[in-house]
């Protein structure tokens, strides 16, 4: 009782120290949010706040929200929004929407990390499961994290995809398939890209499920959560159908922005460089190699890692702030909010350092290429485009070195004499 209570204040700590921190550098720095909301790193096409409030003065005009060629987002971000005061003259209670929203995803980070499911599975058990990291403790890793920080302040929509995959694996771990596949529709309604989500989030749903009611076979509990999920995102596009004035013109300028690249604005990923200098006539082409390369890592993980399905979703959140089509550092920030719960994998991981001190690099030049390149004028799109490449190479470091220790960790378990000794790939 008295360890629940400290855990209890623990969280409170840090969620309360997280929220006054974000209070006090938008108050004390009332510029900082304008400035960090154009931000290239922080805001795409897709998720920028200032093309929320572009199209949330179109559509509170009566003006379809798409008119002007700028808002690419989901419909009922639009009368969500439009329900808080105007941001211009009241800024903090947008800010206090966000850090809720950041509390929210901490909280059922917490409960991912107090479930144990990173260490141990119905499948299989790490010999190293007893050093495992505390809810709090990974909580504040993803709260204090600059990254996340920035991500609030600067208020793009991609938070809303991080809390509701957060929440989707919290409500899978703890046996709410439902809850867990309308979380993960309302993710994917919003971001189109956690669709790719759903085969590991089965199978750890399935995996989470009491024995007494793992009466089903896997392939009846796959179709009913497809069920479950392709009925919240009907539901979903049906009332986008409504708000947008019963028009499907909608989709083809949110979803189809992401699938045929129609906005190449520069971003840290690595599509709009490629696609700028491609040919016309092979642009179809390259495009469905680029979404394929992106979809292909789901089966061959959720297969190669089936005993451990919280693995495959931490991996695959990797790959896409890699390779999606709009990434920023936000999905960044969802991926490295999930490492601290493999800290018993760390003495397995090899290039940790150098991983993090590429990240850091490209933190700090970044932005100073990106400046180089816009507003001094004293280079051009290869500086920035460049140091993106470098940051993507920091991520994949790290994606793989988490595949590599946690493979290390299952084939240490089947063959024991193996454990500390080298391995060498012939």
């Amino acid at each position: 009782m008295a360890t629940t209570t400290m855990a209890l204040r623990s969280k409170a700590g840090v969620y309360v120290g997280a929220a006054l921190l974000r209070l006090v550098l938008t108050l004390v720095f009332p510029e900082l949010p304008d400035l960090l909301t154009g931000r290239v790193e922080i805001s795409t096409p897709v998720t920028s706040f200032k093309r929320l409030q572009e199209g949330l003065f179109l559509y509170n005009h009566n003006v379809w929200p798409y008119d002007g060629g700028v808002y690419h987002q989901a419909p009922l971000l639009l009368p969500v929004f439009s329900l808080l005061p105007d941001v211009k003259i009241w800024p903090i209670f947008t800010s206090i929407v966000y850090i809720l929203v950041d509390i929210l995803a901490a909280d059922a980070l917490a409960r991912i990390a107090d479930s144990g499911e990173a260490g141990q599975s119905r499948l299989f058990s790490s010999p190293r499961r007893a050093n495992r990291a505390t809810g709090p403790l990974v909580a504040a890793a993803f709260l204090f994290n600059p990254f996340t920080i920035a991500t609030c302040i600067g208020r793009p929509t991609s938070v809303f995809t991080s809390c509701a995959i957060l929440h989707a694996i919290s409500r899978a771990i703890h046996g709410s398939p439902f809850n867990a596949m309308m979380a993960l529709s309302f993710a994917s309604y919003l971001s189109m890209y956690p669709l790719l989500l759903l085969p590991p989030l089965i199978l750890l749903a399935y995996d989470r499920q009491l024995e007494t009611r793992r009466t089903n076979s896997v392939a009846m509990f796959t179709v009913k959560c497809v069920t479950i999920m392709a009925g919240c995102l009907a539901a979903l596009l049906v009332m986008s159908f409504a708000v947008t004035g019963n028009s499907w013109g909608f989709l083809a300028r949110t979803y189809g922005i992401q699938l045929t690249l129609s906005d190449l604005t520069p971003n840290v990923g690595l599509w709009w460089y490629f696609f700028i200098e491609m040919f016309d006539s092979f642009r179809a082409f390259f495009l469905a190699v680029f979404w394929l390369h992106l979809s292909a890592y789901v089966g061959g993980l959720s297969i190669r890692l089936r005993r451990q399905p919280l693995v495959v979703l931490t991996i695959l959140l990797g790959i896409f702030a890699i390779f999606k089509p709009y990434p920023s550092i936000s999905d960044t920030s969802l991926f490295l909010s999930l490492l601290p719960l493999y800290c018993h994998l760390l003495p397995l991981m090899r290039y940790t350092f150098v991983a993090s001190a590429i990240i850091l690099y490209t933190t700090f030049l970044g932005p100073a290429f990106y400046h180089l390149w816009i507003y001094a004028g004293s280079g051009n799109a290869n500086f920035f485009y460049a140091i993106t490449l470098v940051w993507s190479l920091g991520q994949s470091l790290l994606v793989s070195d988490l595949t590599f220790a946690v493979l290390r960790d299952e084939w240490e378990l089947e063959r024991p004499e193996m454990v500390g000794k080298e391995v060498k790939q012939i």
